[in-house]
Parts: C-alpha cells; structure tokens; sequence
C-alpha cells in the first residue's frame, strides 16, 4: 500500500505543477488591468549580460492602469527602456529621466477574444500536462507489485485527482475569462 501512495503523492504533485504552470502563464496574460507579471518576460541588457527586469529594477502599480519601472542604476534607465521596446508588447515607455511609466491602453473587442483565446490555449495545454499525469501513474499502478483490488482502487483514485484538476482548470479559466471580458 505504501507504494500505491507514493504513486498518489507524486501525481498530485504533478498535477499541482501543471496547475502553477496555467497561474503563471494566466499572470502573463494582460486584463486590461496593469500587473507586473506583464513585464516578467522582459529581458534587459545589463553589463553585458541579459537580465530579467525584476533584478535591475523596482516595478509598481500607481493606478490600475499605469505601471512604474524604477531603475536601481541610472545608468540602466536607457537599456530598460530599450527591452521593453523590443520585447514588442504594444506598451510606449515614457522616460521622464528618472523612472519609465507605461500606461496601459484599454483593450479593444478584438483583443479581449484574442486573449481569451490565447487563455483557453494554456488551460488546454494545463489539461494535457494534468491528463499525461493521471497516463503515468497509471502505468506505475500497473506494473506494481500490489494487489488487483489495490491496482483498481489506485486507478479510481489516480481519476478522482485527474477529474478534480481538470475542474480546477476550468474554474481557473472561466475566472480569466470573465476577468479578459470585464470592460
């Protein structure tokens, strides 16, 4: 029994991760609302190295709509700038010589579908990762040296976790959904 267990353990813990994955991806995906996590792709060259944005700069949220990128370093003002430019994310940096504002627009229709979309592509993506889990402990189950009525009771047990996640993902996606469509 122990070892149906560990099987049990170690799909959860797959399954979980598959979950985190979809947050984070949902994070990168803009609302209409500003978010730092839209930046976190953002890569800044910084003494001759690339750099995430969060490790050469503080970055706030004034007002729903505007975010604040404040350089530990003047001198990297201009790099930063530059990344974002680059990183071709439909934001204007406004350099005032000190920090870079970044106001963000409004989202028009078409782009709320696109990102709804898009949102539905990673929860799908969230289901495989989830879906190939329950598919290894499975086969874990079977090949173990347990039991039949063990074998078939982890296999209930491995599609009770499996049917959970999935309804966890989609509660996930309809929450983005309805955060995507809010005007």
């Amino acid at each position: 029994m122990e070892e149906l267990e560990f099987i049990i353990e170690s799909t959860k813990d797959s399954m979980e991760a598959s979950l985190k994955h979809l947050e984070i991806a949902f994070n990168k995906i803009r609302a209409g609302r500003a978010n730092p996590a839209m930046l976190q792709s953002i890569m800044v060259e910084y003494y001759g190295s690339p750099t995430p944005l969060s490790q050469v700069a503080n970055i706030s949220v004034p007002d729903g709509m505007t975010l604040s990128i404040q350089p530990w370093e003047k001198s990297t003002l201009s790099a930063v700038e530059k990344a974002i430019f680059q990183a071709n994310m439909g934001f204007t940096p406004n350099n005032n010589g000190e920090t870079i504002i970044i106001h963000i627009p409004q989202l028009t229709e078409e782009r709320r579908v696109e990102l709804t979309k898009q949102a539905k592509a990673e929860a799908e993506n969230a289901k495989v990762g989830i879906r190939k889990s329950r598919q290894e402990a499975n086969a874990e189950i079977k090949k173990s040296d347990i039991s039949d009525d063990e074998k078939k009771d982890g296999e209930e047990q491995i599609q009770t976790l499996t049917d959970n996640y999935v309804k966890r993902t989609e509660e996930y996606l309809a929450k983005k959904d309805k955060e995507i469509m809010t005007v």
